[in-house]
C-alpha cells in the first residue's frame, strides 16, 4: 500500500566522542533522562506526528538497539500495514558492515522504500534530544513546492564553524550549504532533518553511487549537487529545544537541562508524550536522613544519602552520608556509603566502595566511570 510519506531513521553511528557509554551499544541507545534511551524522543516524535511507517537503519553494536525497538509497541509503531523495521547493515566481500556515509546508507535500502512508493521520504538522526511536529515541517515542504526541505536552527555564532550552515534568501529559499565554514555567514545550522520528494532524491542517489569520488553524504554531496542543478531547497525553522548529544560534555548538559523547570516539559507534557519501555518497579525508598534537590530520582531506587541536581536512573542505591550533586547515575548502579560524587556520569551497573570520591570539576568534561576506569578511582577495587 503506498504511503504519503516514510520515515528513515539513521541510528548506526559509533558515536567514539561518548568514549565508554557507547563501547558495547550504538548510541541513540544510550540511556537518557533517568527511563529512556536516546532514540525515544525521535521515535516518539514520529508517532506524535502521525507518521507510521519508518525504518531504522543500524550498523554499530546493534543488539541492545534491536532489543529496545522490538516492534515498535511503546511507540504504536508495532504495524502490519507499515510500523518499524529494523534494517541490518550490508556486509561487503571483506566481511565489513558500514554505510559509507549518509547517503549511501539510504541508497543500500532503496528496496525498503520503494515497496511503500512514498511520495516523500523523511531522513532523521536518532541521537537528538528534542520535541519536533513533522507533519509542520512537511506541510511547509509542500507550501514552498520544494524538491528537498531542511530543518535549521538558531546557534550561537561562535559556535556556527561546527555545524552546517545554510545560507539563505528572506523567503528561506537555500542558495548555499556551507559545511562548517570558518567564518559562517548567518547562524542557521542545519539540524540534520530532511524531508525530499522521492522521485527526485532517488535519481540523485542512483547517481551518486556510480561517483567513485563522492563521499556518499548529504550534506558533502546530495545537497550541492541538488542547488548547482537549480532544485528547490527550502529551511525550515525550528524554534524548539534541541541538543545534539554527540560529546560526554552536551550528553550531560542535556540531562542536566531536564532539571530546569521549563525544560520539564520534554519528558511530562500530556500532549506530546515521550513515550519507551515501562518497567514494572516499587516507588522510589527516600531513608529518614536522605536530603534530595532539585534532582529527577526513578522507581525502584534506594537513596540513604545527599542527592542535589542530579538524575538517577531506576534502581540506584545511595549509601548513608554521601553526597551526590551535578550528577547522571545509570540504572542498577550501587553507590557505597560516605562517597562524593561531583559532575561524574557513572555507568550502568557498577559498584562504586565506600569512601570514593570522583569528583568532575577538576577537568575538562564531566568524569564517565565505568568498568574499563573504575579503579582509577577505587584504587583496584571493582
Amino acid at each position: 500500500m503506498a504511503k504519503e510519506i516514510v520515515g528513515m531513521l539513521l541510528a548506526g553511528g559509533k558515536g567514539t566522542r561518548l568514549g565508554q557509554l557507547t563501547k558495547n551499544v550504538a548510541k541513540p541507545a544510550v540511556p537518557f533522562g533517568g527511563k529512556y534511551r536516546i532514540i525515544d524522543f525521535t521515535l516518539s516524535n514520529l508517532t506524535n506526528s502521525n507518521i507510521n511507517t519508518v525504518g531504522v537503519l543500524v550498523q554499530y553494536a546493534p543488539l541492545m538497539l534491536n532489543r529496545h525497538i522490538g516492534m515498535g509497541k511503546p511507540w504504536s509503531l508495532d504495524k502490519l500495514d507499515g510500523g518499524v523495521t529494523v534494517l541490518a547493515p550490508f556486509a561487503n566481500q571483506t566481511g565489513a558492515s558500514w554505510f559509507e556515509g549518509t547517503a549511501d546508507a539510504i541508497t543500500k535500502n532503496i528496496h525498503f522504500i520503494d515497496q511503500y512508493d512514498p511520495e516523500y521520504l523523511l531522513i532523521l538522526s536518532g541521537d537528538h534530544i528534542y520535541q519536533m511536529d513533522y507533519q509542520a515541517m512537511l506541510n511547509h515542504h509542500k507550501e514552498k513546492n520544494a524538491d528537498a526541505t531542511i530543518s535549521v536552527i538558531e546557534v550561537p555564532f561562535e559556535e556556527a564553524s561546527r555545524f552546517g550552515i545554510l545560507n539563505t534568501e528572506d523567503d528561506l529559499k537555500i542558495y548555499e550549504f556551507d559545511e562548517k565554514p570558518a567564518v559562517p555567514k548567518n547562524n542557521l545550522a542545519s539540524m540534520g532533518i530532511y524531508i525530499f520528494n522521492w522521485k527526485v532524491l532517488r535519481e540523485y542517489l542512483v547517481e551518486d553511487e556510480k561517483d567513485t569520488q563522492s563521499e556518499h553524504d548529504f550534506g558533502n554531496d546530495i545537497i550541492p549537487k541538488m542547488l548547482e542543478d537549480n532544485k528547490l531547497l527550502y529551511a525550515y525553522r525550528f524554534d524548539g529545544y534541541w541538543k545534539d548529544v554527540g560529546t560526554i560534555q552536551s550528553y550531560w548538559e542535556a540531562n542536566m537541562d531536564l532539571l530546569n523547570e521549563d525544560l520539564s516539559e520534554l519528558l511530562n507534557s500530556k500532549t506530546w508524550p515521550t513515550f519507551s519501555h515501562e518497567a514494572n518497579l516499587p516507588p522510589q525508598f527516600i531513608g529518614s536522613e536522605a536530603n534530595i534537590t532539585d534532582s529527577l530520582i526513578c522507581p525502584g531506587s534506594f537513596i540513604f544519602g545527599h542527592v542535589e541536581h542530579s538524575v538517577l536512573f531506576s534502581e540506584v542505591t545511595v549509601g548513608n552520608g554521601t553526597f551526590i550533586k551535578d550528577s547522571i547515575i545509570h540504572p542498577k548502579t550501587v553507590i557505597g556509603e560516605n562517597c562524593k560524587i561531583d559532575k561524574a556520569i557513572i555507568m550502568d551497573k557498577i559498584n562504586i566502595p565506600d569512601g570514593t570520591v570522583i569528583d568532575g570539576n577538576t577537568s575538562e568534561e564531566p568524569i564517565v566511570v565505568g568498568p574499563d576506569n573504575l579503579s582509577e578511582f577505587t584504587g583496584g577495587t571493582k
